[in-house]
């Protein structure tokens, strides 16, 4: 079974109203935030790992929705 690759399929943030607003950023505020939810998403999923070896499954599970989310989010970002 194939994942679809359309782009309200692989990122869900893309009809929010604020993704526009995002997109019409000037580029030096773009760039910030990007790089922001990069950071984000990192320090996020390095959580999850700790919570993981911690055997805390629902706080592991916890920061890995929330580097998903950051991901996404940064993703919408050109």
């Amino acid at each position: 079974m194939s994942r679809s690759t359309k782009p309200d399929v692989r990122n869900p943030l893309v009809h929010l109203p604020a993704a526009q607003a995002v997109a019409d950023l000037p580029p030096e505020a773009r760039a910030a935030l990007k790089r922001l939810l990069r950071e984000l998403s990192a320090d996020c999923r390095a959580r999850a790992t700790k919570a993981w070896v911690s055997h805390k499954a629902p706080m592991a599970a916890y920061w890995k929705a929330q580097a998903t989310y950051a991901n996404h989010a940064q993703r919408l970002i050109k």
